[in-house]
Formats: structure tokens, C-alpha cells, sequence
């Protein structure tokens, strides 16, 4: 916090009757010392004063669980402290260093769900392309592939959601690179797009277009989103998904959010 996805989670699990800890890690350019979620006051831990404050809040909290919407430069160093520590977490921030951060959590022992998206909905989605590509390899031969995506301007990498949809396609006999993926940040060329103002600085919009070699064929996916909450849904039933997994004892495992879906 105060990034607007952690804040999203916050509010909403509040709402829910969660129980929230008022501290949260921040990034070392935050110059604030306390931020609000609500009437919650949060007091606000950078990177260099964890150390203090960490054995504090085994104490008071030694059922603590992490949510984690980090810049993806920041996942490596963050897993790494969890595991550290031994809070088990939810971590929702893409990036491309997916296996190094599942080893550091197996290796630990710790546990984790971690995924690129999480959105129920739109991981069934996901799911059910990934089966597609399994059960019908190469069904796609002879087709081009479009991505686009879009998202706020502050989100500085790729997709991930688009990603791995490439990667399906690929099993599905298209040829493509997440290199080609379209990425759309400027927000005049979003509202172009339709995306209302008010969403500009939270949206998630995304379309696959499949064109046969002559043309004459057309397959469009698209998921389009507008605001957080469908996030902030999804990562609180991965947090009960995580705490029942805790119960049972679990060890060194990372959990997706198909993991979550299946129960």
C-alpha cells in the first residue's frame, strides 16, 4: 500500500468481515508514514525497516498471511521475505521469472498462491483455452494471431494474461511471440477504444483476433474489465483457499488460481 489494488483488497475484505492488520509493506519512494483504507489508519513499512518491525508483528499476528500487488521488479526481493519469514501469501503481480519464484517458495517450504490474473472468471477462461490447446493441438494452423491489451498507464509490463493466451495459441498451431503483443497505455488512444474516462486509471481490456490464411474466417475473444473489484474477489477467495491449505498442513507448494477454482 497505498497502491490502489492493495487498497482495493483492503476495502473489500473489510467489507467481508476479514480480519485486516493495519500495517502493509511500501515501496522506498513512499514518503508517507501512515495511509487510509477506509477510516483504517495503515501504518506504512519500507524495505529497510522490515527487519524492525517483523518479529513485532509475529507476535501480534502469528496467523499473518500476505497479499502482494508489488512492481513486478520488487516480486523477487518480496517472495524472498515471505519465505523468510514464514508468512504464507497471495501474490498477483505479473512478470516473467514465475519458476525462480515458485523455487524459492518450495525450497522454503513456505506456501503461496501466485498468478497472473486473478479473476475467477476469467481464469476458467483461461482454462478452457489451455484445454482447448491440449485436446486440439495445431487447430489453428494457417491463422494469424492479434493481441491487444489494455491497462493503466502505471502498469509497466506486459500482461501476463495476454502471455500465457499466446502461449495456448502457440499449442493451437499459431505462430507467435509475446514480443508481438500489442500494448496499449496512452489514454487518448483508450478512450478511442471506448474505455470509459472514470476506468482509465483501472481497466483490464484484452482481445485475441484469429484470421484464417484467405481471410475469409474470423475468431475474436475478448474479456474486457473495468475497475479492481473483480481482483480483489478472486484474491480473497485465494487467501481462504491458502488458509484452509494451511490448515492441512501444506508445505512448499505453490498454488495458481486454477488450484483455487478447483477447490
Amino acid at each position: 500500500m497505498p497502491g490502489k489494488m492493495a487498497t482495493e483488497v483492503y476495502l473489500l475484505a473489510q467489507e467481508r468481515g476479514v480480519d485486516v492488520v493495519p500495517y502493509s509493506l511500501t515501496g522506498p519512494d513512499i514518503s508517507e508514514r501512515i495511509c487510509f483504507a477506509g477510516n483504517i489508519g495503515i501504518t506504512l513499512i519500507k524495505p529497510q525497516e522490515r527487519f524492525c518491525w517483523v518479529p513485532e508483528l509475529r507476535r501480534l499476528y502469528p496467523d499473518l498471511a500476505c497479499v502482494d500487488f508489488t512492481h513486478p521488479d520488487a516480486r523477487k526481493e518480496n517472495v524472498e521475505r515471505y519465505c523468510e519469514y514464514g508468512f504464507p501469501f497471495v501474490m498477483g503481480t505479473t512478470g516473467k521469472d514465475g519458476e525462480v519464484l515458485e523455487q524459492i517458495v518450495r525450497d522454503s517450504g513456505n506456501i503461496a498462491v501466485i498468478a497472473p490474473n486473478m479473476a475467477k472468471q476469467i481464469v476458467a477462461f483461461m482454462d478452457m483455452m489451455g484445454y482447448a490447446a491440449e485436446q486440439f493441438p495445431l487447430a489453428f494452423s494457417g491463422y494469424t494471431l492479434e493481441i491487444v491489451e489494455s491497462h493503466q498507464n502505471r502498469k509497466a509490463d506486459t500482461s501476463g494474461t495476454a502471455r500465457a493466451m499466446a502461449r495456448y495459441f502457440n499449442d493451437l498451431g499459431v505462430p507467435f511471440t509475446v514480443d508481438q503483443i500489442e500494448m496499449i497505455r496512452d489514454p487518448a488512444v483508450q478512450e478511442e477504444m471506448g474505455i470509459p474516462h472514470e476506468f482509465l486509471p483501472g481497466h483490464a481490456w484484452h482481445t485475441y483476433r484469429l484470421l484464417s490464411e484467405d481471410g475469409s474466417v474470423l475468431f475474436s475473444f475478448t474479456h474486457n474489465v473495468n475497475g479492481r473489484r473483480i481482483y480483489a474477489e478472486g484474491t480473497l477467495d485465494a487467501m481462504a483457499f491458502l488458509e484452509k491449505k494451511v490448515a492441512e498442513g501444506a508445505q512448499g507448494k505453490v498454488f495458481t488460481m486454477m488450484d483455487v477454482l478447483r477447490g
